[in-house]
């Protein structure tokens, strides 16, 4: 029984494979069926190789990207530093041009010539107790005791200890400065003398019916000898008359800030020459 089972189902699948058989080779449809379930079972079995090969690959190429981009940052912001640092070199070089500019531009008195010279230190000496400056100039540029030395906008002070190379000058702002002054208005005469650094200035020995007004700018007189008439030293800003005293109380502001100096003028007097003098004639 079994065995003649197992006959009629070989015999039922010969028929149905020959049916298929010759079914396809009329129509090919189990030709194309075949070839589009391989193609489906050849993607399914490689597309997780595909995947990971793309993943890998597009986190390869992101990663180069991000690094060549950080590179290129870098370089941009490099670059940037170095802008910015020739902007600042081309504004500093503007602004010392514009300072040299005024310094060229000042015309001193006859009998007188000025010298450019750099500031280099601010405050020297022993617990920096004197208002000083020192300059990049000294004996070898024709630098002597009491050089007046100023820029454009005024009076800064003298030298009092000329160098080889380089000279102190002292501060209109130090307690030890006392220059001979008058107002350029009122022409009233006085004293000016330097209370420390960052202090008001004290004009000095003001008659007290003088006229003084506030405001007003204060020059030198010429009086002493070590500075030329009429230099801007000077601004008054405050002026009181006392009931116990002669004279005005008068307060001024230097014209210069003495912190932000850096180049300034040596005014030196011009020697003459006794070959063209009046009485070498």
């Amino acid at each position: 029984m079994k065995l003649k089972r197992t006959a009629i189902a070989i015999i039922v699948g010969l028929f149905i494979y020959l049916s298929l058989y010759s079914w396809n080779l009329r129509s090919g449809q189990l030709d194309q069926l075949a070839d589009y379930s391989g193609l489906e079972f050849v993607k399914w079995t490689l597309w997780p190789g595909e995947w990971v090969f793309d993943e890998s690959t597009d986190f390869w190429n992101k990663y180069i990207y991000l690094v060549g981009l950080k590179e290129q940052n870098d370089l941009l912001s490099s670059q940037n530093d170095l802008m910015r640092l020739e902007i600042m070199t081309l504004r500093e070089k503007a602004d010392q041009a514009e300072r040299l500019r005024a310094l060229l531009s000042f015309s001193p008195e006859d009998g007188w010539y000025v010298d450019g010279a750099r500031v280099v230190a601010h405050r020297m000496g022993p617990s920096a107790a004197l208002d000083t400056i020192i300059l990049s100039k000294g004996s070898t540029s024709g630098v002597t005791k009491d050089t007046p030395v100023l820029t454009p906008l005024g009076v800064v002070g003298r030298v009092v200890q000329p160098g080889f190379s380089s000279s102190k000058a002292l501060l209109i702002t130090d307690v030890n400065s006392r220059i001979s002054v008058r107002g350029q208005l009122h022409r009233t005469t006085g004293l000016l003398v330097g209370s420390g650094a960052g202090e008001l200035l004290d004009a000095k020995y003001m008659k007290l019916n003088a006229p003084v007004s506030e405001g007003e700018i204060l020059e030198t007189s010429g009086l002493a000898g070590l500075y030329p008439p009429g230099l801007p030293v000077a601004k008054v800003v405050s002026v009181e008359r006392s009931d116990i005293s002669l004279f005005l109380n008068v307060e001024a502001v230097p014209l210069v800030n003495m912190e932000s100096m850096e180049e300034v003028l040596l005014l030196h007097k011009k020697i003459m020459d006794n070959s063209t003098s009046p009485e070498g004639n």
